[in-house]
């Protein structure tokens, strides 16, 4: 049989610092609600146990095999089982902020699951590695982790963007929703819930309603006073669903929102 060669050129030539101050195995359950202010980013690996992650008073679960970002500033803990361990990496530097944005990690793009296949690499990387070596061994897990991200946060992104998209252009039809959308296209609503709150930070139906009571508040703006046909151009098939949405977000009823720029007009 013959045989082929592979050979695949490198598209990026890096020549800037990658700061790297510590791999560590956590396994402290007191340290670990304690948290702290993170003084670098970090990758953390969950390796065993279930439980939430804190980033700034912002709570996401995990479960062995997710990998999370946290950023420099930020308030870390977690509330963990008594089963919990995780494995992180804190970095810094300019190359840092070049991986990020090469991959589109963010406050609100932070999670990936689907990790459990590096999690042998990084626990014996990290058992092995000696004073000489330590260096070596947790940059090249810290890169390997970021060259697994290249698929899934593509994908993930793909799949938020189409949501997102799908949301501008038809938010005003009542019937939209997320199982609309994942019939769409063609996934489960559990997933695209899951997804669209660990990315985005607030819930879909969270994101609907902000948008469509943000395009309500430009129909106020143009002049249009009927509460019940904003409601119905904005996407709500209910008036009264629509002022109690409208209250909760902007903090007034839209008949006194209406009233508010009648008065700013005047003056």
């Amino acid at each position: 049989m013959k045989k082929s060669n592979i050979c695949k050129f490198t598209k990026y030539t890096f020549v800037e610092p990658l700061l790297i101050s510590n791999f560590v195995l956590e396994t402290n359950e007191t340290t670990m609600r304690n948290g702290n202010v993170l003084s670098q980013n970090i990758i953390i690996l969950v390796t065993a146990g279930k439980g939430k992650f804190s980033f700034n008073n912002k709570e996401q679960n995990y479960t062995i095999g997710n990998l999370f970002f946290g950023f420099e500033g930020e308030f870390f803990s977690a509330l963990p089982s008594s089963e919990t361990k995780y494995i992180y990496i804190s970095f810094s530097g300019v190359r840092a902020e070049m991986l990020f944005k090469r991959f589109g990690i963010t406050a609100n793009n932070r999670f990936f699951s689907d990790f459990d296949g590096i999690i042998p690499i990084w626990s014996e990387s990290l058992s092995r590695a000696t004073e000489d070596t330590i260096d070596i061994a947790v940059e090249s897990m810290l890169l390997y982790a970021f060259s697994r991200l290249s698929g899934k946060s593509n994908t993930q992104n793909s799949i938020i963007d189409k949501m997102i998209r799908i949301s501008e252009e038809n938010f005003s039809d009542s019937t939209l929703s997320l199982t609309t959308i994942s019939e769409k296209l063609n996934y489960n609503s559990k997933y695209l819930s899951h997804l669209f709150k660990t990315n985005m930070g607030v819930t879909y139906s969270e994101y609907l309603k902000d948008l469509r009571i943000k395009y309500a508040i430009s129909l106020f703006s143009h002049g249009i006073e009927s509460v019940k046909n904003i409601a119905y151009l904005s996407g709500f098939s209910d008036p009264l669903y629509f002022s109690t949405v409208f209250k909760n977000i902007i903090g007034i009823s839209p008949k006194e929102y209406k009233n508010k720029i009648k008065t700013n007009k005047e003056d």
